[in-house]
């Protein structure tokens, strides 16, 4: 049985047909072979992401869909920086800063699908203030957006960092975390409301900042 409604697939592929613009291609990594263990590899709901991410896929010949076997001496996973299942890393030639782990399911579901689009087009709306602070970061931003499927106010905090990624590509990477899925992360952070953003382990914040207050907490870490 389908995950995505018939309907909404309707939706989508006629979204798909209006708004990519150039090739996406999704790298997801959703199995774990004998021998690898760890908490963030348990991958509960791996089945489920495969599932999902198929059907978006097939809605469109622009999206390219790649499945990955994680595995610690694999040279991607090194590469990219895959430490937790599931993972899925959204990319175009230039660039693949955009990442999820856990399954972009219920309300974060639109921001997976709204990246995509931006990532066909290799651009966003994002404001000319937050923009420019974003491109002027020259050093290495590990954003995370810790969110939950039934969060509303999660997607705005996912889109504007994978946002940042998207506009500095060479500096930035943004994911977004469903905390169920990763107990132990919500334990190390301390994390007690969603979204919860933690940028390279230093600034930490909840809630939903416009992109140029959220800009300026990225240019904190920085200083950190």
């Amino acid at each position: 049985m389908a995950i995505i409604s018939d309907q909404d697939m309707e939706l989508m592929k006629g979204m798909f047909v209006d708004e990519l613009q150039n090739t996406v291609n999704i790298v997801a990594f959703t199995k774990r072979p004998a021998g690898q263990t760890g908490a963030n590899l348990e991958c509960q709901l791996c089945d489920e992401t495969t599932e999902l991410i198929s059907e978006v896929a097939e809605l469109s010949d622009k999206i390219n869909l790649e499945f990955h076997e994680y595995s610690s001496d694999n040279q991607m996973v090194k590469d990219l920086h895959i430490d937790k299942l599931p993972a899925i890393v959204l990319s175009n030639d230039s660039e693949n800063g955009v990442r999820y782990f856990g399954i972009p399911g219920g309300f974060e579901f639109s921001s997976f699908v709204e990246d995509i689009v931006d990532v066909s087009r290799n651009s966003t709306d994002m404001s000319k203030e937050a923009r420019d602070k974003v491109k002027a970061v020259d050093a290495d931003v590990h954003i995370q957006v810790f969110v939950t499927p039934t969060c509303p106010y999660c997607p705005a905090a996912v889109r504007i960092a994978h946002k940042m990624a998207i506009e500095n590509p060479q500096h930035i990477t943004s994911d977004a975390v469903e905390a169920a899925e990763f107990p132990e992360l919500i334990n190390k952070y301390n994390i007690n409301a969603v979204p919860t953003v933690v940028i390279n382990d230093c600034v930490q914040f909840e809630g939903v900042l416009p992109d140029g207050e959220f800009a300026e907490m990225v240019q904190q870490a920085l200083c950190a």
